[in-house]
């Protein structure tokens, strides 16, 4: 079962420890006592969203025998108004430069939306989430 230490440092300030050993620090904005020196537990959960995706999208490409020269992603979302201030709407934008086919992006998203990505499936219990990509084969500009 995975586990995940949380210590207190000061103010505002938390970091947390999973196993994996790699610490990562949270923070509240100063407006809220904090002293903005790290991530928020919101922002870090759309970050887990994109490494999960991201991380499938990638290897099932590699697997595909796809040669990928770059890959990011942009994500934006929007919270409910009250407490608690849930995501509501996210959406998933995938740029992908390579040698490639529009049908190979849009078949390792699909595979990582409907069976592999856990954190798009638990997050999809509360939020819409959609998924937009762009293909650059390479040699196309990225902007």
């Amino acid at each position: 079962m995975p586990k995940t230490e949380i210590k207190w440092q000061n103010e505002m300030r938390f970091e947390g420890i999973p196993e994996s050993g790699h610490a990562v620090i949270m923070d509240a904005e100063k407006v809220h006592g904090g002293a903005d020196t790290g991530a928020r537990p919101m922002e870090l959960l759309l970050v887990g969203l994109g490494g999960c995706t991201g991380m499938d999208v990638v290897s099932i490409l590699k697997k595909m025998r796809k040669h990928i020269k770059s890959f990011r992603m942009n994500i934006n979302a929007e919270r409910a108004k009250e407490h608690p201030k849930v995501y509501t709407n996210i959406s998933l934008e995938y740029i992908v430069e390579g040698d490639m086919e529009e049908k190979d992006v849009m078949k390792a998203i699909e595979l990582s939306r409907q069976k592999f990505c856990s954190v798009s499936a638990m997050l999809g219990k509360t939020a819409k989430i959609s998924y937009t990509w762009k293909l650059l084969r390479t040699g196309d500009s990225v902007s």
